[in-house]
């Protein structure tokens, strides 16, 4: 079975929250916004990583847990953790784990976004044998 999975992230506030992924490296490659300006559906590219975004429904209720993991959360692979993680906290985000060497041999890396989801950086590309 072929299959390839893409990471969604919705916002309170995804306009800002694509400027903090742009202020990452990313590009917009699509931005669709209702009559009011908030984002409907917008997809950001680093590289071969591709992620959805969008404004959360209005009653969405997404409690943030700042300065701690929230067990869930998005894993980008990168040539150079220690760069990205610079750029993600000078862009906002909220350190969780500085750049650092694992047992396992890798780099990795940890924030929160602007608005409290989990980022982890690595050099690790996992699902391969």
């Amino acid at each position: 079975m072929n299959a390839h999975l893409f990471g969604y992230v919705s916002y309170r506030n995804a306009a800002a929250a694509l400027g903090w992924l742009s202020a990452c490296g990313f590009t917009i490659v699509r931005r669709i916004d209702d009559d009011a300006g908030r984002v409907l559906h917008a997809e950001v590219r680093l590289g071969q990583a591709v992620v959805m975004v969008s404004n959360n429904d209005d009653d969405f209720d997404d409690t943030v847990l700042v300065d701690r993991p929230s067990a869930h959360g998005l894993y980008l692979m990168v040539d150079d953790v220690d760069a990205l993680y610079a750029r993600a906290v000078a862009a906002g985000a909220t350190p969780v784990i500085p750049p650092e060497d694992t047992e396992w041999t890798t780099r990795r890396a940890r924030v929160l976004d602007p608005e409290g989801n989990e980022w982890t950086f690595g050099s690790y590309e996992p699902g391969q044998l």
